[in-house]
């Protein structure tokens, strides 16, 4: 009877050593930099979006054909969504007819040992027509460019 648990404990413990383990390294890492570029009506797009900088703050530049801006801290609004993380900045504004804006969607990264990985995402500029005449404020009032964007996450120390 002894013999038999033994060798039932010993079988055991050979198929417990046998079924594999996440290495006690193993790491979650997420980018806080995105590099990141593309094509819109056959002009090009670069973004790049920090989570963080020396100064604590996020930074966000944007450059197309027409215009080169820097985004620092509250100028760069965040919202988490199932289909990942919206990073929007308004990119023109005007008194009477409305703005625009570029969001960018960062999707779920994980970087595991690395600490660069490629990505493939969107830029969405938003068209928020208005007008001060309330008649003509009717309707659809947003319109959308979808920007296909690619590039790199990457985790760095700040």
């Amino acid at each position: 009877m002894q013999t038999r648990n033994l060798i039932a404990s010993f079988a055991l413990g050979i198929t417990l050593t046998a079924i594999p383990t996440i290495p006690s390294y193993a790491v979650t890492k997420t980018p806080n930099l995105y590099n990141l570029s593309g094509y819109q009506g056959g002009h090009q797009i670069k973004v790049t979006y920090s989570t963080s900088s020396f100064t604590g703050k996020p930074l966000f530049h944007y450059e197309d054909k027409e215009q080169t801006l820097d985004f620092s801290g509250d100028e760069i609004r965040t919202a988490k969504s199932e289909i990942g993380t919206l990073v929007t900045v308004t990119i023109r504004r005007t008194v009477d007819t409305g703005s625009t804006t570029f969001s960018l969607l960062i999707p779920s990264i994980n970087l595991g040992t690395a600490y660069q990985a490629p990505i493939e995402t969107n830029g969405i500029t938003t068209i928020n027509r208005f007008s001060p005449i309330p008649q003509f404020n009717q309707g659809q009032i947003q319109t959308y460019t979808i920007t296909p964007l690619k590039g790199t996450a990457e985790s760095v120390a700040f």
